[in-house]
């Protein structure tokens, strides 16, 4: 499907720097003309994500490299004149990515994500931020993505497959239908690549324990290409 305005203002105003986060987890996600990747639905803790499709922003906060390795699958035979032939069937990722200290939530308390909402009288639909809390509420990771706990919850839910967009320089994609070498310029600020995926591990460690808001969590998960 193609992606709504009210998809991409979204994603344009939740990131904090000026590419956006690394990796989103998402049920769906739709594109525009340009190529334009966004999760469709809401935001894991936005107040309208109950029984509707949901993604999962993570965090950039103390995550190591995004290790991204290809599966060749293929069936290789040696011939009687000795020469190896490979039957090459598809070539699938595989993603491993982990957090040290990252902190077991985002926020001090549910950030309510909002699509819309009044700041100083006026509605801005494009600006997307945390309600009515925006100018108080205490943030926990550097970018607001998500914490520990909500990764968890997250791997819980979802014992089936879900789509992994990636921000990464993937020159591959950039590069609009033209050949344009511009477009491997403009395109940076966005998602550059869509992988339907499962979670093949995960793990986490308390590492340490917080008085009363958060605790600090070791976290790692590896996913593979559906």
């Amino acid at each position: 499907m193609a992606a709504t305005q009210q998809e991409i203002n979204y994603i344009a105003g939740r990131k904090k720097y000026a590419r956006p986060q690394g990796v989103v987890f998402t049920e769906e996600y739709n594109e525009t003309a340009s190529g334009l990747l966004v999760p469709a639905g809401f935001e894991v803790n936005s107040a309208q994500a109950d029984n509707l499709e949901t993604f999962l922003i993570l965090s950039d906060h103390n995550r190591s490299g995004i290790d991204i390795s290809p599966n060749r699958i293929e069936t290789r035979e040696r011939m009687v004149n000795g020469r190896m032939r490979s039957y090459h069937i598809d070539d699938k990722k595989m993603i491993k990515v982990s957090w040290q200290n990252l902190p077991s939530r985002s926020y001090l308390t549910s950030p309510e994500f909002a699509i819309a909402d009044t700041f100083d009288g006026e509605t801005q639909t494009a600006f997307i931020g945390k309600s009515s809390l925006y100018n108080t509420i205490e943030e926990y990771t550097v970018d607001g993505g998500a914490g520990g706990a909500d990764i968890k919850e997250w791997y819980d839910q979802h014992v089936g497959s879900f789509y992994v967009l990636l921000a990464y320089d993937n020159s591959a994609s950039l590069q609009n239908t033209s050949g344009a070498n511009a477009s491997k310029y403009a395109k940076l600020g966005q998602y550059t690549e869509a992988l339907e995926m499962f979670i093949s591990d995960f793990s986490f460690n308390v590492d340490k324990r917080g008085a009363t808001t958060h605790d600090l969590w070791s976290v790692s998960i590896s996913l593979e290409e559906a």
